[in-house]
């Protein structure tokens, strides 16, 4: 059964956060990361929660704010990864990973900004 862009898209924002609290869960919290990891998993669960909001936007402004908010909230992730690593060098590979597919979600929520405009 083949499942739509839509869905895909889902599936992967809130898997992102899902390994974002799997990631922090192994590491030992202390004064110096503690408002980090606070951060991170309120930035990596907002983007998720903001693509469930712009999934039933009810309208096309609503649609892109939202993603626009998305977008925002994946470059913050990115952020916070990157500090994180900086905390916590035992762990940068994870970390690397992670930003990356942060990354991936600020290209493809810029793309659909950009084509949700054009079309005004």
């Amino acid at each position: 059964m083949s499942q739509s862009p839509k869905y895909d898209l889902e599936e992967r924002v809130v898997r992102f956060a899902e390994e974002i609290i799997d990631f922090v869960r192994q590491l030992k919290q202390d004064v110096v990361n503690k408002r980090i990891i606070e951060q991170l998993i309120g930035s990596s669960g907002s983007i998720a929660a903001n693509y469930y909001e712009a999934i039933e936007a009810e309208s096309k402004k609503d649609f892109t704010h939202k993603i626009g908010i998305c977008r925002k909230e994946s470059k913050e992730t990115k952020c916070w990864l990157r500090l994180l690593a900086k905390v916590h060098p035992e762990h940068i590979q994870r970390a690397r990973f992670l930003w990356k597919e942060a990354h991936e979600l600020v290209l493809i929520f810029s793309k659909i900004v950009r084509s949700s405009r054009s079309r005004n």
